[in-house]
């Protein structure tokens, strides 16, 4: 029966921008570069899925997130499953996902440490509007020149494998040992299944929506939260005025109302659609 306005906390990152995404402020001239920006909830509650964007002028680091059985063995409360939706992307801009060939430990092991791991990667080109969906224990690295939206369980979880020799903490058996090191096989995308309604994955975890612009009614199960992340357009839902750049999370039933050239992400936890 509600709807809330996210808050928003800004991330510095070595390899992020001074230059945003609209909407967004830009940092201010000699600070430190933005990497993320996340859309927290109030309280201390700790929901199932978190929203982020990220802005890269670097590659990010060669890393890897356990299941959530993994996780659970290190008294973790969940793994990290996660999606990609590109916004923006320089022409040559690559993200990897999993390797070219199957790879045991010993060998990703060893190409960690000597650095011929970014050759075992499968360096994959990527361009606005292309979504990825990636499993925990997918070995990934996001490349340099890319603005998208991340939606993920809400895990930091990292386990870093190859940091390009950035003087950053690795993780490598950690990494090794949840690591999946075998060709990347995209998940298929449901795709339409109503007028202005796309679904672009059904995962284990969660499901992602794409809406267009228009009057909706959504109805949450009892005890079960939505996120609306508006890529672009603007309305009101549950009478919270929103616009492109925010995000929102949503219980009960409520009524939508987006323009007409409104771009809407819906997300919400279990791998079963509303």
């Amino acid at each position: 029966m509600a709807a809330t306005l996210l808050v928003t906390h800004r991330v510095e990152k070595p390899w992020g921008r001074h230059r945003l995404w609209p909407g967004f402020a830009d940092p201010a001239p000699g600070a430190e570069p933005v990497g993320e920006i996340w859309f927290q909830t109030p309280g201390d509650s700790a929901p199932d899925l978190l929203v982020k964007y990220l802005f890269t002028s670097e590659k990010l680091s060669v890393q890897v997130h356990p299941d959530d059985a993994q996780a659970r063995e290190r008294g973790l409360p969940r793994g990290k499953d996660e999606c990609w939706v590109i916004l923006a992307a320089e022409p040559d801009s690559t993200i990897a996902l999993g390797t070219h060939r199957p790879v045991d430990a010993d060998t990703l092991r060893a190409a960690a440490l000597d650095g011929s791991i970014e050759g075992l990667l499968d360096w994959k080109p990527v361009k606005a509007g292309d979504f990825i969906y990636a499993p925990s224990r997918t070995i990934h690295a996001i490349g340099a020149g890319i603005t998208l939206i991340e939606i993920q369980q809400n895990s930091e979880t990292t386990y870093r494998l190859y940091d390009y020799g950035r003087p950053r903490e690795l993780h490598l058996e950690d990494g090794v040992a949840v690591a999946d090191a075998v060709p990347f096989v995209a998940a298929p995308v449901p795709g339409e299944v109503a007028p202005g309604r796309t679904i672009l994955v059904e995962g284990p975890k969660f499901v992602v929506e794409r809406w267009a612009g228009g009057e909706r009614v959504l109805e949450m199960p009892q005890g079960v939260t939505g996120w609306l992340v508006p890529v672009r357009g603007r309305g009101e839902i549950g009478g919270v005025a929103w616009k492109a750049g925010e995000c929102l999370t949503v219980t009960g039933r409520v009524a939508l109302s987006a323009s007409g050239d409104s771009d809407l992400l819906f997300a919400y936890p279990g791998g079963k659609r509303l």
